[in-house]
C-alpha cells in the first residue's frame, strides 16, 4: 500500500469518527437538557407567598368561626 492511499483511508476515518462523536455529543446534549436540573419543591416568589397566605388567613379565620359556632374553642383538627 502506498503512502497516499493510507493517508487517504487515515483522512476517510478520522471523518467518520469525527461525525460519530459529533452524534454522541449533540444525543448528550439533548439528554441533558431533558433533565431536569432542579429537584424538589418549586419556590414561590413573593406574590404567590402573598397569594398563599391571604388563602391561609381566610381558612383560619373561616375555621375559627365554625369552631365557635360549634361552641368549642379549638378549631376542629
Amino acid at each position: 500500500m502506498d503512502l497516499d492511499a493510507m493517508l487517504r483511508e487515515l483522512v476517510r476515518d478520522w471523518k467518520r469518527i469525527n461525525r460519530a462523536i459529533t452524534r454522541l455529543e449533540a444525543q448528550q446534549a439533548k439528554m441533558e437538557s431533558r433533565a431536569s436540573p432542579r429537584r424538589g419543591r418549586k419556590g414561590m416568589g413573593a406574590e404567590e407567598r402573598l397569594e398563599v397566605s391571604r388563602r391561609m388567613t381566610e381558612y383560619w379565620r373561616a375555621r375559627r368561626a365554625r369552631a365557635k359556632e360549634a361552641g368549642t374553642d379549638k378549631p376542629p383538627t
